[in-house]
């Protein structure tokens, strides 16, 4: 059933579109994983309920690196099979979501003395990347001598530097990848229902014999407390870090930490994505608009999943990395604009370093009519969304006489370009009320970090977010009504709770270990 209007019902509409009749499949989680689920069962014709304890995206899904990937690390220690499937995958996301998908070229610089990377492996590795591509990457690969790598990278440090090798993977801005699926998911039916938390779910008799068994699942307002119940046939847990706290949940996970920093390009220059290197790890500087992203890190995380941030350790480590390799930056503190910390929910292995850990996934039914979605990375969000919906299908088609749909989510852009202009793209819109309205009428945004952190990205991009919070603020009061005292509120909360991250509010300010504002 389309709903062109789903994303414009007001929560408590879209709470009753939940408890009309029984769900097809309650997905619980709403990040990328979880909204492709949503769409890719929704374009199949199951009656479809998303829910998100926090708002959607509000986890893993924006604090990535926001790369479309398919791993030149896996493939150096030898998983070809992830790296086939995240490479075919990045090229599908271009397809279907070509404003959410610009290629990036990458520079991976190789230097005298450095065993883990050396420039012949790297020349042969680059083109079985593009083999695996089926042929067809992003762009061709190449490699540059010392001199060719000191013309594209001039701030580059020359010291033993021995060439280079060109590849390509993509951008993206995971964010807006999640919300745009979930857009399309609510366009063709599905119910969606953000700051909703999943308590337990019991399983129970229908009825109707022929339909099946059906799940009572107990969710609760988390803005006002109150409880309710929604039937579903199926449910799937993807949840994502939080995905082995769930009742009835069998996923065991290892939860492992990365960071990011945001810079004036100024400071580090790039145009192409650097390659930079400690050990076996790889870290990047991404060029993003007028800022440069550097990152990440990947430890061991055992902290609160609602509060992730980058602590004065996480940003001395990529500080330090970037000015080995720029060292004419020299690159401190006051120069960081803004972080974003993440949790990355690995599939549980007590063995091995946390970069050495597969980022495969996993999809279990540990009882009938449950899924345990675990795993996985960005770029292959798609095709597990696919896999485990063909497992949902193969499920119903005896209960309600399904007939087989096949799917079609590799083909089917997201959105028209119509619905995505002026408000969805790998750079921040335009600042502006027309914006800030759209995002509170299609986009399910209920408080200003739903719209300063995920929707736009303003609170990493502006060294003044802060100011800039103000305004939208002021334009938000007069769209939802809000008083005096709920807009103070929401300024407080943003001040706490903005992505995790810290920042700056003026150049040379420094952090003094004080939280994001």
């Amino acid at each position: 059933m389309q709903r062109e209007n789903q994303a414009a019902q007001t929560a408590d509409q879209r709470q009753r579109a939940l408890q009309e009749c029984p769900l097809d499949v309650l997905i619980i989680g709403g990040g990328i994983v979880g909204a492709g689920i949503a769409r890719d069962a929704a374009m199949r014709g199951l009656r479809v309920g998303l829910v998100d304890q926090h708002d959607f995206a509000f986890g893993t899904s924006s604090r990535s690196s926001r790369l479309l990937h398919g791993g030149l690390r896996y493939l150096a220690q030898g998983r070809i099979g992830l790296v086939h499937e995240a490479s075919v995958e990045k090229k599908v996301i271009h397809h279907i979501a070509p404003h959410l998908a610009q290629p990036l070229p990458f520079i991976f610089p190789t230097y005298r003395g450095n065993r883990n990377w050396v420039l012949w492996q790297l020349k042969i590795g680059v083109k079985l990347y593009d083999l695996l591509c089926g042929g067809r990457n992003l762009g061709k690969s190449s490699w540059l001598s010392q001199r060719q790598v000191l013309g594209a990278v001039p701030i580059l440090s020359a010291q033993g530097l021995t060439g280079a090798v060109r590849y390509y993977d993509g951008f993206t801005n995971d964010a807006r990848l999640t919300l745009d699926t979930l857009r399309s998911a609510a366009r063709k039916g599905a119910a969606l229902l953000n700051y909703c938390r999943f308590e337990d779910a019991k399983g129970g008799t229908s009825s109707n014999v022929a339909a099946g068994p059906l799940w009572t699942c107990e969710l609760r307002d988390t803005s006002t407390g109150a409880s309710f119940d929604v039937r579903a046939r199926t449910i799937v847990n993807a949840a994502g870090p939080w995905a082995d706290a769930l009742p009835h949940s069998r996923v065991h996970l290892r939860a492992t930490k990365g960071v990011h920093l945001v810079v004036e390009k100024s400071r580090i220059p790039v145009t192409e994505t650097i390659v930079m290197t400690e050990g076996k790890r790889i870290l990047f500087a991404i060029p993003w608009g007028q800022r440069t992203i550097l990152g990440t890190t990947d430890t061991d995380y055992r902290g609160s999943l609602d509060k992730v941030a980058a602590d004065a350790d996480d940003i001395g480590y990529v500080l330090g990395v970037t000015n080995q390799f720029f060292p004419n930056a020299k690159l401190a503190e006051p120069d960081v604009i803004s972080t974003w910390a993440g949790v990355r929910p690995l599939v549980a292995d007590p063995n091995g370093k946390p970069s050495d850990i597969s980022r495969s996934h996993e999809i279990h039914s540990p009882e009938p009519g449950w899924w345990d979605v675990a795993g996985g990375k960005l770029t292959t969000y798609r095709l597990m969304a696919e896999q485990t919906v063909d497992q949902i299908v193969h499920l119903l088609r005896g209960r309600k006489g399904l007939q087989d749909q096949p799917c079609r989510t590799a083909e089917e852009p997201l959105l028209p370009p119509t619905e995505t202009e002026g408000v969805s793209g790998i750079l921040p819109p335009e600042m502006d009320r027309r914006a800030v309205k759209h995002y509170l009428t299609h986009e399910w945004a209920l408080h200003l970090d739903d719209v300063m952190v995920r929707r736009t990205s303003w609170h990493y991009y502006f060294r003044d977010a802060e100011a800039r919070a103000e305004q939208v603020a002021d334009w938000m009061g007069e769209l939802l009504g809000w008083t005096e005292a709920q807009r103070a509120a929401e300024i407080a909360h943003y001040h706490q709770n903005a992505g995790g991250s810290w920042s700056t509010s003026a150049p040379g300010s420094g952090f003094a270990g004080r939280p994001a504002r």
